[in-house]
């Protein structure tokens, strides 16, 4: 497919996971792709798989001034820019509220939040020079409930969804639209990390691990890959979603559609257990 040829994208946190595959995805399906990271190696090599035209760059999503300056660097070459992934995150502090740092939780923030709307400050005049175009941030299944994720991180997600939705309402009179995708469980690195942080043996195969809680944590009995959710965003950034803006598409192999009673046969019966029946009885 050639569903971005002629156009120009950007992809945050390019070097690994989700960014990765999608920076891949894009530039097989047409598209000039800028791919920024803190590490920028990373971006080069993955600019060096031959996937199409892959522009690597280094980029700290919390430095307005680098993150404006790469924005006026595609714009006076590309005559402006089609389509901005805002990707890039970090697990961000891990500690409950009664414990955590505000500094932590200002630097959470920066990465997982502020990144997104400066992101989307900056690409807006450069869309407009295109006649508009496609924003997609990626969110989180965290973003729901607790439990899925630290408070801090699963806040800036929240704000990011409600973010994506505010936006796509400013921005609809450019003709450019804003949506957001949100995870699940996938196998990037930044789940890793996480589970380095909070439980170390765990992690010396996370890969192993959420083989096997998958199928006991979602209907869809796999591990989510990158690909599954650059798949997602890629529909949210072509004309194949051009009436679609202010939303999130889940990518969660359906972890939110209810508990696990809801879709596994093998599972009891929430009446079946023995504080239930003790209740029935009146005990």
């Amino acid at each position: 497919m050639t569903r971005f040829a002629g156009k120009i994208a950007l992809v945050t946190g390019a070097a690994s996971g989700i960014g990765r595959a999608t920076a891949a995805l894009l530039a097989r399906e047409g598209a000039v792709v800028h791919a920024a990271d803190r590490d920028e190696g990373g971006c080069h090599a993955l600019a060096d798989e031959g996937h199409g035209t892959i522009h690597p760059a280094q980029l700290d999503v919390t430095d307005e001034a680098g993150f404006a300056a790469l924005i006026a660097a595609i714009t006076a070459n590309h005559g402006g820019l089609d389509v901005l992934f805002n990707n890039a995150g970090a697990p961000g502090a891990q500690q409950p509220i009664d414990t955590i740092a505000m500094a932590d939780w200002d630097s959470t923030m920066d990465v997982l939040l502020r990144s997104v709307a400066l992101g989307t400050r900056l690409a807006v005049p450069a869309m407009i020079a295109r006649g508009g175009g496609a924003i997609v941030n990626t969110a989180s299944v965290a973003a729901f409930s607790a439990g899925n994720a630290p408070i801090a991180y699963s806040v800036a997600k929240a704000g990011v969804l409600h973010f994506t939705k505010v936006a796509a309402a400013q921005l609809a009179r450019h003709n450019i639209r804003v949506n957001a995708v949100c995870p699940g469980l996938i196998l990037t690195g930044i789940f890793t990390q996480s589970w380095r942080e909070q439980a170390p043996t765990l992690a010396q195969d996370v890969n192993d691990y959420m083989t096997k809680i998958a199928p006991l944590a979602q209907p869809v009995a796999k591990a989510g890959l990158p690909e599954d959710v650059a798949r997602a965003v890629a529909f949210l950034s072509s004309d194949d979603s051009a009436f679609v803006t202010g939303t999130h598409l889940l990518v969660d192999g359906g972890l939110l559609v209810g508990g696990r009673q809801a879709w596994d046969p093998e599972f009891k019966r929430p009446d079946d257990h023995p504080l239930a029946k003790l209740a029935a009885e009146g005990g």
